[in-house]
């Protein structure tokens, strides 16, 4: 009987075969590359930072209108100057704002506190002045507190940050004792320390457990440890809820100092500030002299006050660099008397850290016997300290001027008799200047 033939399959072209090798590992590339972004989960979005180029646009807060652009080579520049020059002088723009803003001087803190929400944000988005008194700097507190709470979802704070690193940090250190003690009791049971103690040692229930009784009951610890506990987590979850219901409450005022708030009384005009106790406006003259006399601890009559005391000192250099274009910050975290920055602190870190040196060059000083009373060795501890935080130090020399008899009358007068020179100090380390 004859075999019946079997059906012979052609083969399949090399070309073909490599074609479909080639489609089906494609395929299977584009299987495992959608099961991979199946898989993995949707990048988180950094929320985008605001514009502050924008927001601080104004240097100061007060609207300052600068002339035109002159073009050597368009004559028409000079009429459009002279148009504008004679525009501003018969009917000149309002430069300040229509309302003032008020603060209150607390003779307490010897400060000067701004709760109006509008005027807080304008005078730290125009110029940088004072710091949030539940912040590090810009008052963001009632911001961080709804974040906190879940009411909305915006940009995380600086002081948000510092609390992440803290608990990192604190986790990092427990986890590393963690692993030391475990090093330590691994070392200690392989040399054979631990065997008796291991062997000798009851162990106790743990307090969640439920302790069994002879006839097989179990009994819960309800004691009234354990309810009052319960009681008070039931009351939290409740607060809780009730707070989320609530609204939120601003509890920051802005914190101004004495410098800060008689620059902008004095010299801006812009603040009008109010007696906490009296509720009546201080003027400049008086607000002058009471600045003078909270300089001292404790405070000084207006009387005893000298030519050299530390509010004169510390304004005296404060409207020298505010009123060349520097944003003028304290500096008692690294040491000195002011930060300087050259747009804010939200563009870049300070620049040049100033020292307040007096100087009683005066031939009126001498027989008083008045001399700088910093030594040697702490101009080099504060000069190692900006070195370490890529800051130059400056020593602003103030020229102490002999007191005067009276009363202030003229505070312009008054202010000019003081001199202001400036002495840029740099470590020399070695390894650094070789070049």
């Amino acid at each position: 009987m004859a075999d019946s033939p079997a059906s012979v399959v052609p083969p399949e072209p090399a070309a073909e075969r490599e074609n479909g090798n080639v489609e089906s590992a494609a395929n299977g590339k584009g299987a495992s590359h959608k099961e991979s972004k199946a898989n993995s989960k949707p990048a988180s979005q950094r929320p985008r930072k605001p514009n502050y180029a924008k927001i601080h646009a104004q240097p100061l807060p007060v609207v300052t209108h600068p002339l035109p652009a002159f073009v050597p080579h368009n004559p028409l520049s000079l009429l459009r100057i002279a148009y504008f020059i004679c525009s501003q002088y018969f009917n000149p723009p309002p430069s300040h704002p229509p309302k003032r803003h008020v603060a209150y001087l607390s003779y307490e803190t010897r400060s000067v506190h701004v709760t109006d929400p509008a005027s807080v944000r304008a005078l730290w988005e125009q110029g940088f002045f004072g710091k949030g008194s539940l912040s590090r700097s810009e008052p963001t507190w009632l911001d961080r507190e709804k974040h906190r709470r879940g009411v909305e979802s915006g940009q995380v704070k600086a002081e948000d940050y510092t609390n992440k690193r803290r608990q990192e940090r604190r986790e990092m250190k427990n986890e590393r004792a963690r692993k030391e003690r475990e090093a330590l009791e691994e070392q200690l049971r392989k040399e054979g320390k631990l065997a008796d103690e291991a062997t000798l040692e009851p162990t106790a229930p743990e307090s969640s457990e439920a302790a069994t009784l002879a006839g097989g009951t179990s009994v819960q610890d309800n004691g009234p440890d354990t309810q009052s506990a319960d009681m008070s987590e039931k009351s939290a979850n409740v607060s809780k809820e009730l707070a989320l219901d609530e609204p939120i409450q601003n509890e920051e005022h802005l914190q101004l100092s004495l410098e800060e708030a008689f620059f902008l009384t004095y010299g801006l005009g812009v603040l009008e500030v109010v007696a906490a106790r009296t509720k009546k406006t201080v003027e400049p003259l008086q607000l002058f002299q009471l600045c003078r006399s909270l300089s001292y601890f404790p405070p000084s009559s207006a009387l005893h006050v000298r030519p050299d005391d530390p509010f004169l000192l510390k304004y005296v250099v404060y409207h020298h660099f505010r009123s060349r274009g520097w944003v003028v910050r304290d500096g008692v975290k690294f040491s000195v008397d002011y930060m300087v920055y050259n747009r804010g602190p939200v563009f870049s870190h300070a620049e040049f850290a100033v020292h307040i040196v007096p100087s009683y060059s005066d031939p009126f000083w001498k027989d008083q016997e008045k001399k700088e009373s910093n030594p040697w060795w702490w101009l080099h501890c504060v000069n190692r300290v900006q070195s370490q935080v890529l800051k130059t130090l400056v020593l602003v020399y103030v020229e102490v001027p002999p007191p005067i008899e009276g009363p202030v009358k003229d505070i312009g007068e008054y202010l000019g008799r003081y001199k202001v020179r400036e002495f840029v100090l740099r470590r020399w380390v070695a390894n650094r200047m070789r070049g």
